[in-house]
């Protein structure tokens, strides 16, 4: 995996990790305090700022991390909602982000300004992230209302943050307001009981006006895991009215495989002694039938007449994201076929059940030999074209549960399992045949050939990599035995046009370990 790669990956794996986190707080204070922190842990900044809106439309930078001289700088600093908003008018959109550049600064808002900005020499000026330079994440509730602003600063890097970096901060600022918000629909509906205050007309108007989804869930004989009460929210977001919730249970709605996810959340939540049961994450479905993900945390009210709450709010786009991000990670972009990394997985199993005497697998490592003349006459487009071709047509020889890969450049892989020598042999014979079919491209026929190397796995193969080296040597050995022919016809005046086969390939290796040890 390419060093860009690596890092995107972790950067990803590490937003994935404290997204979750955020939503962990007991408190408001906690709840600021972690996303703050999960910006400087996950994200890629030395510095982070929650500036919490309050009610009379004024913000407060009340949450800080990554410097103690921002922290005493900063922190309890209070500004006008006109001032602060208007100060980002002067802002460029970065999507949800909103970046000030240094040209731009103004002192007017208290502000605190690093002393330098270590970056590497080699970066150019204009990608720099200079002392004066802000980025900010305005955080919403899920109804859209405003609830504070978050500032970053001191990227990682030194350099201005990149298109991944920028994504990553706006789903963590997205899952941080939607954190925020129900913090502050926790903590109202605690002080409301605290205090003895809450009216039962005051409790309908904060839970009916709830941007979350709402519901009461009752927890006596008769009433066990059913929804007794729902907000409007709620029934927006699965598509019932309210009197069809009311009339069954939470289980009722749920996937069938996620069935058992709940009862083991609602049983923790009855002996959590209040503390909520948060973001377990489920697929619900909607009256319309289709199927969306949801997070809910789970509160009990304890009392003469004990009820749960739940608050549930719609994470399928979320979830898609998510899934697209690892499947690009694991998928060749150009073929899509699997990649070296996605690869390990079938292939470690393969080699487990090998040891485990439960069948024999064969791995052929797949080399184009013309590939190179294609891409020096006719350009990357037809090299890129052989590629997809190739791919397609490895794709189509094997069975459901085997692998094809591209490990890189013009090399690929097929995992199969669960055959004989003569089978093997077959298949990679197969793939010269396939492989070796003219390519139409852009009114050209394009040839190209492959070398073929199988490695048998058994319980000799100790790891991943001791089956690619293997399969790489017999690769190798099918190579050399082509070139050996080639010099043979140059030298009997025999003569082929560019891609085309000229007879048998001399066999197909069938490398063991011992074999390949041998080979060397």
């Amino acid at each position: 995996m390419e060093p860009d790669r690596d890092a995107a990956m972790a950067a990803i794996r590490s937003v994935y990790r404290i997204t979750g986190r955020i939503n962990t707080g007991v408190t408001l204070a906690e709840t600021l305090q972690l996303i703050v922190d999960a910006v400087v842990d996950g994200v890629g900044f030395g510095v982070a700022v929650v500036n919490y809106l309050h009610p009379e439309g004024v913000y407060e930078a009340v949450a800080l991390a990554g410097s103690d001289e921002a922290r005493e700088t900063l922190l309890g600093v209070r500004y006008p909602a006109e001032d602060l908003d208007g100060y980002l008018e002067r802002a460029e959109r970065w999507g949800q982000l909103r970046f000030l550049p240094h040209a731009r600064f103004s002192d007017h808002i208290q502000s605190w300004v690093p002393d330098e900005v270590p970056v590497d020499d080699g970066v150019p000026e204009d990608e720099r992230w200079h002392p004066l330079d802000a980025l900010f994440a305005p955080l919403r509730a899920p109804d859209g209302e405003l609830v504070g602003i978050l500032g970053v600063d001191l990227p990682a890097d030194g350099r201005r943050p990149g298109p991944l970096q920028r994504e990553l901060l706006e789903m963590l600022a997205a899952q941080a307001g939607i954190a925020i918000n129900n913090a502050n629909l926790v903590e109202a509906l605690q002080r409301e009981r605290r205090h003895l205050a809450a009216s039962e007309e005051a409790f309908r108007l904060a839970f009916d006006g709830a941007g979350t989804g709402m519901c009461m869930i009752g927890l006596e004989a008769a009433d066990l895991g059913r929804m007794t009460r729902v907000n409007p929210a709620l029934c927006e977001l699965l598509g019932r009215d309210e009197r069809e919730l009311v009339a069954v249970r939470l289980g009722e709605l749920l996937h069938p495989d996620d069935v058992e996810v709940a009862r083991v959340a609602f049983a923790a939540a009855l002996t959590s002694r209040g503390a909520p049961v948060r973001d377990y994450e489920l697929r619900c479905v909607r009256g319309d039938g289709q199927m969306i993900w949801i997070s809910a945390t789970m509160s009990i009210v304890a009392g003469p007449a004990s009820f749960g709450i739940l608050q549930v709010q719609d994470v399928t786009d979320r979830k898609a994201t998510e899934a697209d991000l690892v499947r690009r990670a694991l998928c060749d972009p150009l073929t899509g076929l699997a990649n070296r990394d996605a690869l390990a997985a079938p292939l470690a199993a393969a080699i487990r059940r090998a040891h485990a005497g439960q069948g024999g697998s064969a791995l052929l490592f797949c080399d184009l030999d013309d590939f190179k003349v294609v891409n020096d006459t006719l350009g990357h487009e037809a090299g890129d074209a052989v590629l997809v071709a190739v791919a397609q047509r490895l794709a189509g020889l094997v069975r459901p549960g085997d692998t094809v890969a591209r490990l890189g450049g013009d090399e690929f892989v097929v995992l199969t399992e669960n055959v004989g020598d003569l089978a093997r042999v077959a298949l990679a014979e197969r793939v010269e045949r396939a492989v070796s079919a003219p390519i139409m491209h852009d009114g050209h026929v394009l040839r190209v050939r492959v070398s073929v190397g199988v490695a048998v796995i058994d319980d000799t193969v100790a790891d991943a990599g001791a089956a690619l080296r293997i399969a790489d040597r017999a690769m190798y050995q099918v190579k050399g035995h082509r070139h050996d022919n080639r010099m043979t016809d140059k030298m009997t005046g025999r003569v082929t046009a560019f891609g085309e086969r000229t007879g048998a390939s001399g066999g197909i290796p069938l490398l063991r370990l011992a074999e390949a040890e041998t080979a060397q």
